[in-house]
């Protein structure tokens, strides 16, 4: 029996079929371009062959395709009766994700790990901060997907791609000196990864390393092909340090050639988030708005995710129709529109951050439309509680910013000393406009 990319054992009899499965894995953990060309050459050498569906279900999911990934899963479904007991563990485990059966997905989770630890793909879909931990609604989930990292990094080795999953974990639960070198290990071992250049811009934000990060990723990028699922990702996290260096024309230039909707090469989530990032934190910085990107990115948001879903990705298209306001045409496009259906759904028990983004998204309304005093009522008694929408800590300091622009707006300095006391220490920023004529040093560090 022939074994993938990580020593377990395939259910296929075809080489031909396994060596397309290997590529293929190896393609879709790295974020390179060519996965699901792989994986349906996997298909073609051996249609039995069930991983080889699952694997392309994850792409599909990933790409935003959700009917093509159930098709994919319930054909993988179908196949594990001669599958290997890991291989229907595998499948039956993204099922759960699929269906959002969070509490079943983490525990089929850990007794699969526990069972079959260089289960990489399990671990990816798992342990990223957009993944099944990352999404799940609670609360400790940075220390809980680090802890699990370094369970199984015993069985990784020096494996590349693990170590720069392992170092962006790290990063996340505030280990930088042991993310950093994790980070660098990776990279250094292996270029051509994704992740490896992700987890090392976030280590290079969480410790205030801009410049390392400025010198780094336009090279990087330039290697990576533009069609990368991460090409615009990255390019996002290039655009927050131009802002933060003072870079308005660089950044807004990242923004208009990879990071717009009709640029970007992520699935719809990423370009809705990493869109609405961008534009709603240069204006924190002081930059002007530019209305017209985002009424198109209003206007993707509601063609390519028309419901919620989850707390991240929301949290952005919340900002799209805040922002938008009453320019927008429909009960669908208003600017309380997705806060009332979560409300709605977190009633009824089916959304997985409960009343916290409503709360959240009544913050974000009065400040656009400048009502400080009652942003700062809104968002003030949710501080500490990012993670329960998922995502990076990066990504979170839009919720954070823009609690301090109130509190600056508003002239409550005393409130905004105390957020800046209370930040990550040696973390980028905060570019916030008015903040070093209103503070002075505090701002600084």
């Amino acid at each position: 029996m022939p074994n993938d990319l990580y020593d377990l054992p395939l259910t296929t009899a075809s080489p031909a079929a396994c060596d397309a499965y290997v590529e293929a894995t190896r393609l879709a953990l790295t974020f390179y371009p060519g996965a699901l060309a792989a994986y349906d050459r996997a298909i073609a050498a051996d249609p039995a062959f069930a991983l080889a569906h699952a694997g392309r279900a994850q792409v599909l999911l990933r790409q935003g395709d959700v009917a093509a990934t159930r098709a994919s899963l319930t054909t993988a479904r179908e196949l594990t009766a001669s599958a290997s007991e890991r291989e229907a563990s595998h499948v039956a485990f993204l099922e759960r994700v699929f269906a959002g059966e969070t509490d079943a997905a983490l525990a089929a989770l850990y007794a699969h790990l526990d069972a079959w630890p260089r289960d990489a793909l399990v671990v990816a879909t798992a342990s990223n901060p957009n993944g099944l931990i990352g999404g799940s609604g609670q609360l400790g989930q940075k220390k809980q997907v680090a802890s699990l990292m370094d369970r199984l990094a015993p069985a990784y080795g020096d494996d590349p791609w693990f170590a720069s999953y392992h170092a962006l974990a790290l990063a996340e639960d505030g280990q930088f000196a042991r993310a950093r070198a994790l980070a660098e290990r990776s990279l250094a071992a292996r270029r051509d990864n994704a992740h490896g250049a992700h987890a090392f811009a976030h280590v290079c934000y969480e410790t205030g390393d801009l410049a390392a990060a400025r010198a780094f990723l336009p090279g990087w990028l330039a290697d990576y092909p533009r069609d990368g699922f991460f090409h615009g990702h990255l390019s996002w996290h290039l655009a927050l340090c131009e802002i933060l260096a003072g870079n308005a024309a660089e950044a807004g230039r990242l923004y208009r050639d990879a990071i717009a909707p009709d640029r970007h090469s992520g699935g719809p989530q990423q370009k809705i988030s990493d869109g609405a990032a961008f534009l709603w934190r240069s204006e924190l910085a002081g930059h002007p708005r530019d209305t017209a990107a985002w009424r198109a990115l209003h206007e993707h948001a509601l063609a390519a995710l028309p419901r919620p879903g989850n707390g991240l990705y929301d949290l952005h298209v919340i900002l799209a129709q805040a922002v938008m306001g009453d320019a927008a045409r429909g009960e669908a496009a208003a600017p309380d529109a997705r806060a009332r259906q979560i409300e709605a759904l977190a009633r009824e028990g089916r959304y997985l951050s409960g009343d916290y983004l409503p709360a959240l998204a009544r913050g974000f309304l009065a400040f656009e439309r400048g009502d400080d005093d009652a942003a700062i009522e809104a968002l003030s008694p949710l501080a500490g509680q990012n993670e329960r929408i998922g995502g990076s800590r990066a990504q979170h300091d839009l919720i954070d910013f823009t609690l301090l622009g109130a509190c600056l707006r508003a002239n409550r300095l005393d409130e905004a000393r105390r957020l800046l006391e209370a930040r990550r220490p040696d973390a980028a920023g905060p570019p916030v406009t008015g903040l070093e004529a209103a503070l002075g040093g505090a701002s600084s560090g």
